[in-house]
């Protein structure tokens, strides 16, 4: 007897062997011969016929709608690569998540926590700040608010003094408004970012009309922190596998340069505020 192989059904039965109840709201009822939510289960989740959701995992449905397979991801919880590899598992082709990641992983929180000596923080598409290390904190310090890099760019007086070629700054932060905006024209919170600064800035509303596009440079950055003075840092930005449109950036200075010893300073200062507020 020749067994036709259903990888679909297997991934399926896999991922939601993987959750309990409890772990996506729902009540548990009864013994549990197999760990795990049933099928039923995750059919309420997905918001979907159980008989339909059956036939999937046992290979009796094969052609399943983009709709139905954002509707499953969802229920099963799934990560951006392993719900790409449901659309392959489908053949179909996954498009662009309607509901960007909030928030950032505990491995990340833990890899930013690591970076010590030099200024790392995250990002998404629209430059909001979703997590700084402590020296990222205190190197942000002289600003108002720390929340949105755009908006502190264009919005905050303190920025024409914290980056030396502010200009140069200015339009590297739209031109990255830009390619995020080009990857995804429907981002609700770029939307809503790009309305805003358009309004309250007529140099950004310029910028964004200009369509400017301006490559990364691999000049380093010099910032002039009110505390310690210029700092001349080359970022590295790195996408994060997982949470798509999260970047990872870390601001370096040259080791043993002034720069990494004002780096080292800015750190014990902040230390110390910290400190005296515990």
């Amino acid at each position: 007897m020749v067994t036709v192989r259903n990888s679909l059904g297997d991934f399926l039965r896999a991922r939601r062997s993987r959750l309990a109840p409890g772990d996506v709201g729902l009540p548990s009822h009864g013994v549990r011969r197999v760990a795990g939510l049933r099928r039923e289960e995750v059919a309420v989740l997905a918001g979907m016929n159980s008989d339909y959701y059956a036939r999937l995992e046992q290979g009796r449905e094969r052609s399943p709608s983009a709709q139905v397979l954002e509707a499953i991801s969802a229920a099963l919880r799934l990560d951006d690569p392993a719900r790409d590899h449901l659309y392959r598992l489908a053949r179909a082709v996954p498009g662009t998540r309607r509901t960007p990641r909030k928030t950032i992983s505990v491995p990340l929180r833990h890899l930013l926590d690591g970076y010590a000596t030099v200024p790392a923080f995250v990002l998404n598409p629209a430059k909001d700040l979703m997590a700084l290390n402590p020296l990222a904190e205190g190197l942000f310090s002289p600003f108002q608010a720390v929340d949105n890099l755009a908006r502190m760019t264009f919005l905050d007086p303190a920025a024409r003094h914290f980056f030396a070629d502010w200009q140069r700054f200015a339009e590297s932060i739209v031109a990255g408004l830009r390619h995020a905006d080009g990857l995804d024209p429907d981002h609700p919170r770029l939307r809503e970012l790009v309305s805003t600064l358009s309004e309250r800035s007529e140099t950004f509303a310029a910028l964004w009309s200009s369509q400017v596009i301006y490559g990364k440079s691999e000049d380093p950055t010099e910032l002039v922190h009110p505390e310690v003075g210029p700092l001349f840092l080359t970022s590295q930005s790195f996408d994060v596998r997982g949470a798509d449109g999260q970047l990872l950036v870390i601001f370096q200075p040259d080791p043993g340069s002034s720069s990494a010893q004002a780096l080292t300073l800015l750190g014990s200062l902040d230390a110390t505020r910290r400190s005296a507020i515990l």
